[in-house]
């Protein structure tokens, strides 16, 4: 049997039912397929394996990983960043979503060598990349402390990041404009209390 991560390499997506505290053999769903559309790259992959170059948070890395391991475990396991989530691993939930030249993407289907010598930011390094101190918190992290967004906050990384592109975009968005950016799935059920800490954040623009 594949493993999650495994499953994630190529075009092979593992779909997993994640009921927490039950084996595999008594999941509901686990199947393996190949899915295309899935391997359609947003960045030119590089053409040559062995040592990748990335720029993670202003620092630059060489990291020794096969081109098609997900951006996501890079990230989690070779520089130990761990503010990156791992969701789903089909880019349906959100829990992984870094800005890549500025841009919000989800993390767990990106190769990492499709990243290679783009400017990648992480929950860790969000608001040093909006030119504040490193130890500070960006805006919307603030917001999401004064709204009181998170209830377990697995997910909040990734939402986070989301919203900051968003508004970095869009500073005063629509209610369309918030429903088209943020995609991004909650268990707890926290989108009202999102909402309300992007409007705050509207409003002080």
């Amino acid at each position: 049997m594949f493993d999650d991560r495994q499953a994630h390499h190529g075009n092979l997506i593992g779909i997993s039912s994640l009921s927490a505290g039950y084996p595999v053999e008594t999941a509901t769903l686990r199947v393996y397929m190949f899915i295309d559309y899935c391997s359609v790259n947003i960045y030119p992959v590089a053409s040559e394996a062995g040592m990748i170059l990335l720029k993670v948070n202003g620092a630059t890395h060489q990291v020794d990983a096969d081109p098609a391991t997900p951006l996501l475990w890079v990230l989690r396991e070779n520089l130990g960043l761990t503010g990156v989530k791992y969701g789903c691993g089909v880019a349906a939930c959100g829990a992984c979503t870094v800005h890549v030249n500025g841009e919000a993407v989800r993390s767990c289907t990106l190769p990492v060598a499709s990243a290679a010598e783009a400017e990648i930011v992480t929950i860790e390094g969000l608001a040093a990349s909006a030119g504040m101190s490193a130890n500070a918190l960006h805006p919307v992290q603030k917001a999401w402390i004064d709204v009181q967004v998170p209830q377990c906050g697995y997910c909040q990384s990734g939402m986070i990041m989301t919203t900051a592109a968003l508004l970095k975009k869009t500073p005063k968005p629509t209610d369309a404009d918030i429903n088209a950016a943020i995609t991004n799935l909650c268990r707890c059920g926290t989108y009202p209390r999102v909402r309300r800490a992007i409007r705050t954040l509207a409003e002080q623009v």
